[in-house]
């Protein structure tokens, strides 16, 4: 098995869901985002999410946007992401998944990039504005270097539709809880519980959830129902929070990581 199917079926075999943390690379210079992302395993997280730093991240919320700016106006580039994920390796084996935009990828030409990002230890890639009708050469290029694909359900999604997704997907299909972007939210969506069991009516695939879900309760409520669980904004919140205090990212993010974590054990009925 991969390393995410590894993950799944450990989290499984714990009745409990999978943990995965967003990050923005490079948030707010390299070297602190290395040892958030080392804070980050240390603590409860089973997939690392790392946001690839964009100039029009139209998926974000005000939050992630502004730390894709820190870690751009910090000197973050295209081969600093690798950078970082090689650094990364030297103390974990963790998934990590890449998530970015399509002009990322295509800029630097499809197969290359994927293959620049397997070698630098990548697991799989999340290119949140590329449909699977239109992701024929990066699902080849997947392939073709092991890197496993994630695509997004909506809410709106269609059934019809989410079969077509499902086919295209190899890693884990990730759920957006709420139209919009990204960002905190003071309550779950009501309907989450009918929304996976309608996306696994069709797909064995393993099923994510995330927008909008920032307390231990909430990754709990989720938790109940869907396989991993994602948290984005929370944490980067965390590095803003404590700008004007570096030192204090790092520990601060730790902690909240540890607090959210325990919300993925269901309890037994």
């Amino acid at each position: 098995m991969s390393r995410i199917q590894q993950v799944f079926a450990r989290a499984q075999a714990e009745n409990r869901a999978a943990f995965v943390a967003y990050v923005c690379a490079g948030d707010p210079d390299f070297a602190t985002s290395v040892e958030i992302c080392r804070a980050l395993l240390a603590n409860g997280v089973d997939i690392l999410e790392l946001g690839v730093p964009f100039s029009d991240p139209l998926a974000d919320g005000l939050t992630n946007q502004l730390a894709a700016q820190r870690a751009l106006e910090g000197g973050m580039t295209a081969a600093r992401v690798f950078e970082l994920v090689r650094r990364i390796r030297e103390f974990s084996q963790a998934p990590i998944v890449f998530y970015t935009y399509y002009n990322l990828v295509f800029a630097n030409g499809v197969d290359a990039y994927v293959r620049a990002a397997k070698a630098a230890g990548v697991d799989g890639i999340l290119t949140l504005d590329l449909p699977p009708e239109e992701a024929g050469e990066v699902t080849k290029a997947c392939a073709t270097h092991g890197v496993e694909t994630v695509f997004i359900i909506a809410p709106t999604t269609p059934n019809a539709r989410i079969e077509i997704i499902a086919a295209a997907t190899t890693g884990f299909l990730y759920y957006v809880s709420r139209e919009g972007v990204t960002g905190v939210r003071d309550q779950v969506a009501a309907n989450i519980p009918e929304a996976i069991a309608r996306v696994r009516a069709r797909t064995k695939l393993p099923m994510v959830v995330g927008f909008g879900i920032g307390t231990r309760a909430q990754v709990a409520e989720v938790a109940a129902n869907a396989d991993g669980v994602v948290v984005g904004s929370a944490l980067v919140n965390c590095v803003r929070d404590h700008l004007a205090n570096r030192a204090q990212i790092v520990p601060a993010i730790a902690a909240r990581a540890a607090d959210l974590s325990a919300g993925v054990k269901r309890i037994s009925k």
